[in-house]
Order: C-alpha cells, then sequence, then structure tokens
C-alpha cells in the first residue's frame, strides 16, 4: 500500500480542479431550487391574501353591501374578484397572479373561494 507521502507526491495532487467542477455543476441545481423555493413562498402568501380578500367580499355581500368593493381593499395586486349571490347564498372567488422570479418562467395563478348565506332582511344582492 503506498501513501502520498511514500509516492512523492503531495496529498490532493490528483484532485486539483475537482472542487471547481463540482460547483458548476451543482450550482444550477442550487438556484433552481432557491427559485422554486422562493415562489412557492410567494404563492402561499398570495393564497392566503386571496382567501381573506374572498372571506371579507363574502361578509359584506351577505350582508348586502358591495362585497367586491370590499375585497379589492383585501386583495393581492392584479387580483380578479367576482362576486355571485345565488338564492341564499353568496359565492366569492379570488385569483390572483404569482410574480416569479424569471421572466419566461410561465404565469402561476391561485384562487381562493368562500361561501356564506345571505342575513335575513338583506336588500338585493349585490354583484
Amino acid at each position: 500500500m503506498t501513501t502520498a507521502a511514500s509516492s512523492g507526491r503531495p496529498w490532493g495532487a490528483g484532485e486539483r480542479g475537482s472542487f471547481t467542477a463540482e460547483l458548476a455543476a451543482g450550482l444550477p441545481a442550487l438556484v433552481l431550487l432557491l427559485v422554486a423555493g422562493l415562489t412557492a413562498v410567494e404563492a402561499v402568501t398570495t393564497r392566503a391574501g386571496c382567501l381573506a380578500a374572498a372571506r371579507e367580499a363574502v361578509l359584506a355581500a351577505s350582508r348586502g353591501e358591495p362585497g367586491s368593493t370590499v375585497a379589492a381593499r383585501h386583495a393581492p395586486a392584479g387580483a380578479d374578484i367576482s362576486v355571485a349571490v345565488s338564492g341564499d347564498q353568496v359565492t366569492a372567488t379570488v385569483r390572483a397572479p404569482v410574480r416569479t422570479l424569471g421572466a419566461r418562467l410561465p404565469r402561476i395563478t391561485v384562487s381562493a373561494t368562500a361561501v356564506a348565506a345571505v342575513e335575513p332582511g338583506t336588500p338585493g344582492p349585490w354583484p
């Protein structure tokens, strides 16, 4: 058995540049994981904002107030708000785009829906 000391070579002489090669191969994977993780966090945050806006919209509409106006104050930027009254139920749906870190990545849209009963004695339905 020969060792580096007995062969006259310094330790690691045959591995020169291997760290650079491993870094070059692994760095794109790390960047991809970082982008995916940050996009997932942004999607969860946007979904929570959509849910809060849908809840506020449905509660306002069940009381006879304009639900879409109330939801617009709570919704994420660029959100699409729809409030529908059907019989004795109010349904509010809020959809919003998720901002991704790459301009060439496909756009992700998240949505949330809330349903509530119309309160008795409420005047006509609000859109």
